[in-house]
């Protein structure tokens, strides 16, 4: 069973997702403790390959409480844990034009912290349109058909 923790709410918005992937993040013990506490904060963040590993940038994991002189930069690049096989597939796609690494949610899995990886192009602004008025007349259905 997967507990969400944060998503990124301009993902699914900004980026017309194409595969998704799971990949660990490797973290520090205050950083953990914050999490469970909720206090994480994915709006502004993404991913990207350098020198064959792959990093998180932009994730803000407020600083522990209790922590002291072992809190980490709460702003810092954080590297995420794939295979190497994993890593070659995502430099193959992201080589492609429009192509990009989107984090998309931050959740645990058991006692481990995942990160839910999307491989998008981005929205141009008609599409972004073309949603919102699709999402609206769901609603609307929704709504008229539960009276």
């Amino acid at each position: 069973m997967n507990k969400l923790i944060a998503k990124n709410p301009t993902a699914r918005h900004n980026y017309t997702i194409i595969d998704t992937l799971e990949a660990g993040i490797v973290l520090s013990g205050t950083e953990i403790k914050s999490i469970r506490n909720g206090k994480v904060n994915m709006k502004d963040t993404y991913a990207a390959i350098i020198n064959g590993e792959c990093y998180i940038f932009g994730m803000h994991i407020s600083p522990y409480e209790h922590g002291n002189i072992f809190n980490k930069d709460p702003l810092r690049q954080r590297k995420l844990l794939l295979n190497r096989k994993e890593i070659f597939k995502l430099v193959g796609l992201i080589k492609q034009k429009g192509y990009t690494l989107v984090p998309i949610s931050l959740y645990f899995k058991g006692s481990f912290v995942k990160v839910e990886l999307g491989i998008g192009k981005g929205k141009k602004l008609f599409d972004k349109r073309e949603d919102l008025k699709k999402k609206d007349a769901e609603m609307y259905m929704k709504r008229h058909l539960d009276k």
